[in-house]
This record gives structure tokens, C-alpha cells and sequence, in this order.
């Protein structure tokens, strides 16, 4: 008998939150660096610039992933509610429904009575979560760990150009920022792929892409800006 195969959805929440907070914290990170070091900030405003946006960066990123997936666990939740009362109101009603849904997917019409009254009889509401609503176990929304996900990400992400900044000399800072982290940046996009069950290359590519792009806006505006000013 083969073994049966591993699925990646379940995946889906944590993935989505690290590879996020990891390639947003080398890419702001790193382009941040150096917008400054194009503005020709000393070594010491380098080191703090990298220091703050690494704080800063974990913080807002776990505020803004939490508060994000909150909302969607809020209408799940909101959505769940409005099941229970139509369960608990018109169970006949309920269960005409899910049958009907067994129906459009190719079961025959006693079958998906059948079907729907055992599933109801064991757990109604998971029945009409999962295959009314599309809510699952699995797939719920979970807002700590999705924030917890996306700080710790970001601030290994954003700790590798600041790392950058410490070690690199001052002659070849802006060289060694930029190689490194788009390095960097393709590896975590081959690896984020491979994990999700994609092509380590198309995943390594658009992230390198998109940092590089990045990168070069910012140090466009602090070369303009030191013209400038």
C-alpha cells in the first residue's frame, strides 16, 4: 500500500507569517541601511538604524499580524454564532441544506440525506463549518500564533543585514549589504517554496526580484535626499 501522501495546507498559517516577517525584516532592513548609508550617515547612526528598525519592525509586525488575524478569527467566530442559532431554530432546515451541498458535489439525493443526518448526529455545527462555511480545524484563524510567527521571523530576518552592517568595512558596506541580503532573500524564497510544495526557483525569484527592487528605490531616495539636503 503507498504511503499516503503529506499535504502542506495545514502549513498555510505559521508558513504564511514567517516567510513574511523573515523576508520583510531583511528587506526593510536592509534597505533601510542603506538608504541611510547613501545619505552618508556615520557608522554609529548605521548600527542604531539597523537596531531600531529591528525592534520596531518585530513589534509592528506581531500589532499588525495579530490585529489582522483577529479580524478573520472574529467573523469565523461571528459566522459560527449565526450557525448555532440556525441549528438550534430550524434543524430539519439545517439539515436539507447540507444535504443539498453533498448533492451539488455528486452524491445521490438519499446518500447525502444519509450522509449529512450521521454527520449532523455526531458534531452538527463542525458539519456545517466545514463544508458549508469552508472553516476547519485545521485552517482556523489563530491570531497569537501568527504574530508570534511573524516577530520572531522578522527579527531573524532583519538581525542577518544588521549583522551585515557590523561586520562589512566601511570601503564595501553598501556591496556587501546588497549581495548578502538578496542571497539571502533567494534562499528563504527557495526554501519558503520547497516547503510549500512549489518551484524552488519561481520562489527564489521573486523574492530576490523584489528585494533587489527595494533596495534600489531606497537608496535612490537617500542618494536624492543628500543632494538635497
Amino acid at each position: 500500500m503507498p504511503p499516503e501522501p503529506h499535504h502542506r495546507v495545514q502549513r498555510s498559517g505559521w508558513l504564511r507569517a514567517s516567510v513574511m516577517g523573515a523576508d520583510d525584516g531583511i528587506i526593510s532592513t536592509a534597505s533601510l541601511l542603506l538608504g541611510v548609508a547613501t545619505a552618508e550617515a556615520s557608522p554609529g547612526q548605521l548600527l542604531i538604524t539597523g537596531v531600531a528598525a529591528l525592534v520596531a519592525g518585530a513589534m509592528s509586525m506581531a500589532a499588525s499580524e495579530y490585529v489582522s488575524v483577529s479580524s478573520q478569527s472574529d467573523m469565523e467566530q461571528a459566522d459560527l454564532d449565526l450557525e448555532q442559532v440556525g441549528l438550534a431554530a430550524k434543524p430539519e432546515a439545517e439539515l436539507e441544506e447540507l444535504a443539498s451541498i453533498y448533492e451539488e458535489r455528486g452524491v445521490d439525493h438519499d446518500l447525502a440525506t444519509e450522509v449529512a443526518r450521521q454527520l449532523m448526529a455526531r458534531n452538527a455545527l463542525a458539519a456545517h463549518a466545514r463544508d458549508e462555511i469552508g472553516i476547519s480545524e485545521q485552517l482556523r484563524a489563530r491570531p497569537l500564533q501568527a504574530a508570534a510567527a511573524s516577530a520572531l521571523s522578522f527579527t531573524f530576518g532583519s538581525a542577518v543585514p544588521l549583522a551585515i552592517a557590523i561586520l562589512a568595512p566601511p570601503s564595501a558596506f553598501a556591496v556587501t549589504v546588497v549581495v548578502c541580503s538578496l542571497i539571502c532573500l533567494a534562499g528563504l524564497g527557495a526554501l519558503a517554496a520547497r516547503a510549500g510544495g512549489a518551484g524552488v526557483f519561481r520562489g527564489g525569484f521573486r523574492v530576490f526580484f523584489w528585494g533587489a527592487l527595494a533596495m534600489g528605490i531606497t537608496a535612490g531616495v537617500g542618494r536624492l535626499f543628500r543632494g538635497i539636503l
